[in-house]
């Protein structure tokens, strides 16, 4: 029997919700069937990109924030970040929900690598 809180599929956990914003959230949904399968190819690849460019920007500040908290960059705002669990978490929901739509556009394209 699977594990349901392990299913992609389903609506999103409330730490989820935590973690991403209005946007990051409409988009991950997105990325869960049955809206996926639904979706037009273009309006696919439009979700790909930008969940791509939300997880890069996400990942980037990340590091800004990991950098800081060791003293091993100048804050980038008033005061230095203490640590970046929840940026990474963040990371980590916009990655499964771009996996997840990848997945599908390479279905659709026969299963080749697209990347």
């Amino acid at each position: 029997m699977t594990d349901p809180t392990n299913d992609p599929n389903l609506a999103a956990s409330a730490e989820e919700q935590r973690a991403l914003d209005a946007d990051e959230q409409q988009m991950a949904d997105m990325a869960r069937h049955p809206v996926l399968g639904g979706l037009a190819d273009r309006d696919l690849s439009d979700l790909v990109s930008r969940l791509r460019n939300r997880r890069d920007r996400a990942r980037d500040i990340a590091n800004r924030q990991a950098r800081e908290a060791r003293a091993k960059a100048a804050p980038a705002g008033s005061s230095p970040a203490t640590g970046n669990a929840g940026t990474l978490s963040k990371f980590d929901y916009l990655n499964a929900a771009l996996e997840r739509a990848q997945a599908e556009r390479n279905a659709r394209k026969g299963g080749a690598e697209n990347d």
